[in-house]
């Protein structure tokens, strides 16, 4: 149980509490009316008997401490995602917050940081994504009992207008891929009507090519994080195969004999030198001069052929035993 002692400070009196911690550790608090020394120590016995008591020295702990703390503790994120929080936390929310204790972290506070970020021109995707990470850490804060509850919680973000999903036609993907080198048909055949991911047909090898079942394994990943090509598990952590239609199979059986190493573990798509794939330098040197001389969007990107892939399996699923784009590829030979 706390106290209340009457202490004298030069011309005025005040009123001290002190109570010991569910650790045993005594700590104090001055008021200078009664009144409010009264009700703090009610407040503090209550949330004693609740189990809700927050130790308030934590609290002081600055956010750019805390900081390193959590993404410390994010072991099993990727690395771009990794990249993508500090980017966060060292252009938008160290600047404001980093020397702040994360106790004097308000609610009016963060609501003026997202509408500086509003005024500045920055996207509501950037700020909604700023202000998630921030979240994220105050509410990380509150689970390991740094502080009693998250006030930045539940603040109305601008709404992200979400970009209309382009599907190519079978016809457009045999259009794209037709007008790409030769080195890079069969990248679009597979990504198109595999639905991988660029950094998982950029870590394709060949003993993940499965051509007598028709299949590719899914296994790794490889993404540009400042710079640098780190590889990894794919995006869900998880190993997995697609299936691929017979023209696709065919497409990936020649890029294999023409462009691949006979090592199981020789890259499938590879650069003009020989080295993996990188998303900057693929997409200035091959993906939009190509786009350009074909009559599809011009800012098109590989990803889309990604959304590309759910539309293509349904045509599959209702065409005869020659999709419709096998009809497109025999035409157009």
């Amino acid at each position: 149980m706390g106290h209340i002692e009457k202490r004298r400070r030069e011309t005025r009196s005040v009123w001290r509490v002190r109570y010991r911690t569910p650790s045993g550790r005594e700590l104090s608090k001055t008021f200078i009316k009664k009144v409010d020394a009264e009700k703090f120590l009610a407040t503090v016995e209550a949330d004693m008997a609740r189990g809700d008591w927050v130790d308030p020295t934590l609290g002081r702990v600055t956010l750019d401490e805390w900081s390193q703390r959590w993404l410390a503790s994010k072991r099993r994120i990727k690395p771009k995602t990794r990249a993508g929080y500090e980017s966060l936390l060292s252009s938008r929310i160290l600047p404001t917050f980093g020397d702040l204790a994360i106790n004097r972290i308000d609610r009016e506070s963060v609501e003026a940081w997202v509408t500086d970020m509003l005024d500045e021109g920055l996207s509501a995707s950037r700020v909604k994504q700023a202000y998630l990470v921030l979240g994220a850490m105050m509410k990380a804060a509150v689970r390991q009992s740094y502080l009693a509850r998250n006030t930045v919680e539940g603040i109305e973000m601008p709404r992200v207008v979400s970009r209309e999903r382009r599907f190519l036609t079978p016809a457009q993907v045999v259009e794209l891929a037709e007008s790409m080198p030769a080195r890079y048909r069969a990248f679009v055949y597979v990504v198109a009507y595999g639905g991988l991911r660029f950094s998982e047909a950029v870590a394709l090898r060949r003993r993940r090519c499965d051509l007598l079942h028709g299949r590719v394994e899914i296994a790794e990943g490889a993404v540009d994080v400042n710079g640098e090509l780190v590889w990894g598990t794919p995006k869900t952590h998880q190993i997995g195969s697609v299936s691929l239609p017979k023209f696709v199979v065919k497409a990936l059986e020649e890029h294999l004999d023409l462009f691949v190493s006979p090592d199981p573990d020789a890259l499938v798509f590879t650069s003009e030198s020989g080295g993996p794939l990188r998303n900057g330098n693929f997409h200035a040197r091959i993906w939009r001069p190509v786009l350009a001389t074909t009559n599809l969007p011009g800012d098109l990107t590989p990803h889309e052929l990604r959304h590309t892939c759910a539309t293509l399996r349904q045509v599959r699923g209702v065409a005869s035993d020659a999709s419709t784009a096998e009809c497109v590829m025999a035409v157009s030979c």
